[in-house]
């Protein structure tokens, strides 16, 4: 199948295409022909998309404050026989029941450069100043410490996690090289294990050598030197009391999910001490 999907935002439109991604990921063989119009604030804006609309039709998605551009959008949408829907609108009728107050009606207000915004940028400025066991010093100041075996996906995990709001360090660990002693009385962050498949681990380093023009047959690669090292690994996740994530199977994302449900854990079991 052949969809046309228009997606519509006053805004960056950062939200909306989320959105739209994330039903499209349950849907098979559907090909998508996405429409982006973002930052659509005026009547001669829309005027314009509405015409490439009626050339393209399909599914109309709009995240659309401004009451007189949403009618006009609606009304010549339902004229064309075309769904247009909003998205968030059901939570915002939601919020506004149980806050007794009406919405906001201001574009793009998730965008603001507030304490937030400033919040996750510091962390990102942290997290890429301590990656890979860099700058161990500061890791009391980390609100997440990941630990685990070379290519155990740490910075991709890092950055994501950074890109939330969370200060992110990590360190690799190492056999033949003792992570810093201060990795075991750290009290602020969240220490997380990642762990995974020898066989996955083996695939990811042998590619890794290979885009470097690297010999791909080495202790590093070696199947039982691998399963020492995530034993090893493993041994002092356990030791220490860390909670311990597989991402054998696991996207960043997912993985990124999981550290955040455990950090939310962690601080609702201290807030009821």
């Amino acid at each position: 199948m052949k969809l046309h999907l228009h997606l519509l935002s006053d805004s960056t439109g950062e939200t909306l295409e989320n959105i739209a991604k994330a039903a499209l990921a349950q849907f098979d063989d559907v090909e998508t022909l996405r429409h982006f119009w973002p930052m659509v604030r005026s009547e001669a804006h829309l005027e314009r998309i509405l015409a490439e609309i009626a050339q393209n039709p399909g599914l109309v998605i709009f995240t659309l404050v401004n009451s007189a551009t949403r009618r006009t959008l609606e009304s010549r949408c339902r004229a064309m026989g075309l769904p247009a829907i909003a998205p968030l609108d059901s939570v915002s009728h939601a919020l506004s029941s149980l806050l007794g107050q009406e919405a906001k009606a201001r574009p793009g207000r998730q965008h603001m450069l507030d304490a937030a915004y400033f919040a996750r940028v510091d962390a990102i400025q942290f997290t890429i100043a301590h990656d890979d066991g860099i700058g161990w010093e500061n890791w009391e100041e980390a609100d997440i410490v990941l630990a685990g075996v070379s290519r155990s996906s740490k910075t991709p995990t890092s950055i994501y996690l950074a890109n939330r709001g969370y200060k992110t360090a990590n360190i690799p660990i190492v056999v033949e090289s003792p992570p810093p002693a201060a990795l075991y009385s750290l009290k602020h962050p969240l220490v997380v294990g990642l762990t995974t498949s020898a066989d996955r681990l083996v695939a990811i380093r042998r590619n890794r050598l290979l885009s470097l023009n690297q010999s791909p047959e080495t202790s590093y690669v070696d199947q039982d030197s691998v399963q020492r090292e995530i034993a090893f690994a493993r041994r002092m996740f356990a030791d220490n009391g860390w909670p311990v994530i597989d991402v054998t199977r696991r996207s960043i994302e997912e993985t990124a999910a999981a550290i955040i449900q455990l950090c939310n854990e962690r601080a609702l079991a201290g807030s009821t001490e």
